[in-house]
């Protein structure tokens, strides 16, 4: 189960693991350790070349880089420029080491550069890179993705979770003969027109309440309503009866930090969506693979008509992908008339990465295993806070996390906006000094894989409360 547990804060929001006992004894380890005297004196870091490149890469890409958070405007100082990963571990073009704990925004989750799966790409690749026409791999991928996730019956492979969320959004209003959807406040399901209304992620850490360039005519159908508030839900329901094609949620929250739904949230959404002739869409782009081998769905054994994935499916290769029941996926063109395609889609190598991600997956232990490090990782963060006098609160599910500078409870996106981002800054750069790199941003979750040692955790807890004494 998850845990959801702070400085100041309540701890109800899930209840807490019944873990191992091993994993309470080598937490009890790990803060021995912290808790002996540490020196708070700073790491030098010298980041010439990532400030070389990135100055160059300002006069050729639009604010340096082909992704927001990348820029680390919400966080001040150099952006990283990084040169090679493997295992937990980045390096950057400075020479520099640092733990890692963003594993490429979640597909990291059996480590970088796993040795069999760049095994199993060389191999692919000799045979070429994209076909623009079938090949037996998609095949091999859609049967352990229908295999694994209890809502899908019939998957299409796209290129990316902004697609897999498009092409859902199409499916649902083409199967439902209406257009309305219900979003929620902070959630990102990628930049398509009509989901950037009151969006996590970069939106989010920008501070942009939404994006130029969306006709009102894109978002005039998108309703919203607070995370976890059933109440407000049922709301719009009553007001636009008979007009909702959708409501699509990311079942754990990863673009607005890491939240966690209320008990019996999911499971009141499952039964206002079936009462209104609904479909209900879990965006497992983050949780797919991650929470559960079945995502998020069977840790909280809630199933939705419709899912989007992306991230671990595709081990580090672009890819994303949506599925359902067959029903509503029939109506995917050629199969039916709502038309989606795309050139590089269901191509060779992310397939490949994705097969033998997976099947790394099915070994006994793993998500055992994540939930153990994973736990020890966020209860010595927050464990360092109390002891340093910082206002904290944060939980984990498997190999996801976050922690807020907020006594908290944090519920929503509201709550989560109540965090200190000026501190969480300097923790930030602090982190980077003693050599761990979490997200840029307060409002982003963080990834744990299987590639992370208990000495990585100890090392982790360790610097973080040198960070925290100095800040």
């Amino acid at each position: 189960m998850a845990t959801f547990t702070g400085v100041g804060s309540h701890s109800s929001l899930l209840p807490v693991s019944a873990k191992p006992s091993r994993t309470r004894s080598g937490h009890r380890r790990a803060s021995v350790l912290v808790r002996n005297a540490i020196s708070v004196e700073k790491k030098s870091l010298k980041l010439d070349k990532s400030e070389e490149i990135f100055t160059a890469a300002k006069e050729l890409l639009p604010g340096g880089v082909n992704s927001p958070v990348r820029a680390f405007r919400s966080v001040g100082g150099q952006p990283i420029v990084f040169d090679s990963v493997k295992g937990s571990r980045m390096w950057d073009v400075d020479g520099n080491e640092y733990i890692d704990y963003v594993g490429s925004w979640g597909p990291a989750i059996i480590g970088h550069a796993d040795d069999k799966v760049n095994a199993a790409l060389i191999e692919t690749l000799k045979k070429g890179t994209s076909f623009g026409a079938p090949c037996l791999l998609e095949n091999t991928l859609a049967e352990a993705v229908i295999a694994a996730v209890p809502s899908v019956e019939m998957v299409r492979f796209v290129n990316s979770g902004t697609e897999a969320c498009m092409g859902a959004l199409r499916l649902a209003r083409a199967f439902t003969s209406r257009e309305k959807i219900i979003k929620f406040e902070g959630c990102y399901h990628g930049h398509a027109d009509p989901f950037l209304v009151k969006a996590g992620s970069g939106v989010a850490t920008l501070g942009l309440p939404d994006s130029p360039g969306v006709p009102k005519a894109a978002t005039s159908e998108t309703l919203t309503a607070p995370y976890n508030d059933i109440d407000a839900v049922k709301l719009l329901f009553e007001s636009n009866k008979g007009e909702i094609a959708a409501v699509i949620l990311e079942p754990v929250v990863g673009n607005a930090g890491f939240i966690t739904p209320k008990p019996d949230f999911l499971n009141a959404l499952r039964e206002i969506t079936k009462e209104n002739g609904t479909l209900l869409i879990f965006d497992e782009v983050m949780t797919g693979f991650r929470l559960a081998y079945g995502g998020a769905q069977e840790y909280f054994n809630i199933t939705p008509d419709l899912t989007t994935m992306g991230k671990v499916i595709g081990g580090g290769l672009p890819v994303g992908a949506y599925g359902g029941r067959r029903e509503i996926m029939e109506m995917v063109a050629p199969a039916g008339p709502m038309y989606q395609a795309g050139t590089l889609s269901g191509n060779p190598l992310a397939m490949t990465a994705g097969i033998h991600t997976l099947k790394r997956l099915t070994e006994p232990g793993c998500y055992e295993y994540l939930d153990n490090i994973t736990g020890q990782l966020v209860n010595g963060i927050l464990d360092a806070g109390k002891r340093t006098g910082h206002e904290m609160c944060g939980g984990h599910i498997r190999g996801m996390f976050g922690f807020f500078f907020t006594s908290g409870p944090v519920y929503n996106f509201e709550d989560a906006k109540k965090s200190d981002t000026g501190k969480f800054a300097r923790f930030h750069r602090g982190m980077l000094e003693e050599g761990v790199y979490f997200a840029p941003s307060q409002f982003e979750a963080g990834f744990t894989s299987l590639a992370h040692t208990s000495k990585d955790i100890e090392c982790t807890v360790e610097a973080a409360e040198k960070v925290l004494k100095r800040i």
